[in-house]
């Protein structure tokens, strides 16, 4: 196991490379900014096991101060108490639809965005259902992200499907044991929430 110390180091060498690439002005500094990237960027290539080059693109296309990703989740019910779930075309494991936050979005307005894109439903968000975090290694990750799950609701009957699932269904979580990453604990913490009241 890898310890957490080495992977805050690496998070913050990270940061500090991406950061200084964005805002150096000399050709110089710029060098030794890309030559931290790729130190940084061969450590996560061993621990995640991704490739280096792959790693640098992933990293190189983020500008700006860097901060940990903002994710965003929607929990949904139906009228039997069952949760909405995805099955992912990216690793066939369960989880709630979401995504993302992009840049002049609140939370809010990202799941809202999300969902439209993922299942078709036109959501209203009601109560935030809890914050999770993930740090550097954890599910094979380079970087820190932040994911907030928020309480839904939809008058929307039909579901679509798009290319990031192979199935969008309502679901007992309890049933589940194929989760991704964290989505289970996302999805007990929710059901918990929801019978609460």
């Amino acid at each position: 196991m890898i310890p957490h110390n080495y992977l805050d180091m690496l998070d913050e060498m990270r940061a500090i490379a991406q950061t200084g690439i964005n805002y150096a002005k000399s050709p110089y500094d710029l060098k030794q900014y890309q030559r931290l990237l790729e130190l940084a960027s061969e450590q996560y290539a061993e621990i995640t096991g991704l490739e280096k080059e792959e790693i640098i693109r992933r990293f190189s296309a983020e500008l700006g101060y860097i901060t940990p990703k903002l994710g965003v989740q929607c929990v949904l019910f139906n009228a039997k108490g069952e949760i909405l779930l995805e099955k992912r075309a990216d690793d066939k494991l369960y989880g709630l639809p979401g995504g993302w936050v992009d840049t002049c979005e609140t939370p809010e307005m990202a799941i809202i965005r999300e969902m439209k894109e993922e299942t078709g439903l036109n959501v209203t968000v009601e109560k935030l259902t809890g914050f999770y975090t993930r740090l550097p290694g954890e599910y094979a990750q380079p970087h820190t992200s932040v994911h907030i799950s928020y309480l839904c609701n939809t008058r929307d009957i039909d579901i679509t499907i798009s290319h990031e699932s192979l199935e969008i269904a309502y679901f007992d979580p309890k049933t589940i044991t194929n989760w991704h990453k964290d989505h289970g604990k996302m999805a007990m913490d929710a059901l918990n929430f929801y019978e609460k009241g």
